[in-house]
């Protein structure tokens, strides 16, 4: 099952900015470093965190928490891969709170992944207290009080994991003000939004979708190309929903063809700010 945040995205799409998080996230995992992840809102951070967490397949067994059945194997073996937590804070989150919720995720990854492998390897219940994780990911990491960051902090020296903060730009400047968090910073990764081939790529599998060929010789494909690439910057959240309102546009007026009154007619539906 889809997270919130992949259903409200659309289908996921490789880029190279997710195969970068991929290769930072795993050296901090490796090396088990403190490691800050920052970009503009909608670049793909969280999507690209759960997905190396394997969280979408995870994140609803790991909530309701009930009876096991036959078909939650395949979380485990997911989770084993990853050996990843994936945590969101609430909104000026108490420390208490977040202790209890990182202590339950922690169990319930650890029991989950203990249950991995053949019956006869399996630990028993007692045994769900030992830590198979070897990465904690903390997402929206700037509603972290300082108490919270400190708390973070003192798991991080703990236990023997990597831990990665990701955030907005300039939290990479915050933490600057916690030498006990920032001396432990051994890497730091920018996310940035889609641009080149890169977005082209995107673009195509957008258009694929709709059942259409992109065509960058063709003139009306191109100017729809360049009014889109105004319009969001490369942010794919603000795609995704561009898109969306494309498709609607597309079929109440029977259209065959994204042109630029199409897109513009599109984005006046959405409230992304001045372009």
């Amino acid at each position: 099952m889809a997270s919130t945040a992949q259903r409200r995205a659309g289908t996921f799409i490789v880029t190279k900015e997710h195969r970068r998080f991929e290769e930072f996230a795993s050296a901090v995992r490796k090396n088990r470093y403190i490691g800050l992840c920052f970009g503009a809102a909608g670049v793909g951070k969280t999507l690209s965190a759960q997905r190396y967490a394997n969280w979408p397949y995870a994140e609803a067994l790991l909530t309701e928490w009930g009876p096991r059945k036959r078909s939650d194997a395949k979380v485990y073996a997911a989770l084993a891969r990853s050996r990843a937590l994936f945590y969101t804070p609430a909104v000026s989150e108490s420390v208490g709170h977040l202790r209890r919720d990182l202590e339950q995720l922690q169990g319930r990854v650890n029991a989950c992944i203990d249950l991995h492998g053949p019956p006869d390897e399996q630990k028993k219940d007692s045994a769900y207290r030992s830590n198979n994780i070897e990465l904690v990911i903390i997402d929206e990491a700037e509603r972290l009080s300082t108490s919270a960051l400190e708390f973070v902090r003192d798991l991080f020296d703990r236990s023997d994991i990597g831990l990665i903060l990701i955030g907005m730009p300039g939290i990479e400047k915050r933490m600057v003000r916690y030498p006990q968090i920032y001396s432990r910073v051994g890497f730091a990764h920018q996310y940035r939004p889609l641009q080149g081939d890169e977005l082209s790529f995107v673009l195509t599998r957008h258009w694929r979708k709709l059942g259409l060929q992109l065509d960058g010789a063709d003139f009306t494909d191109a100017q729809a190309i360049a009014t889109i690439t105004r319009i969001t910057g490369g942010n794919f959240r603000l795609l995704h929903r561009l898109f969306v309102q494309i498709e609607r546009v597309l079929r109440i007026n029977e259209l065959t063809v994204i042109t630029d009154d199409v897109v513009s007619a599109a984005r006046s539906t959405l409230v992304i700010g001045a372009n």
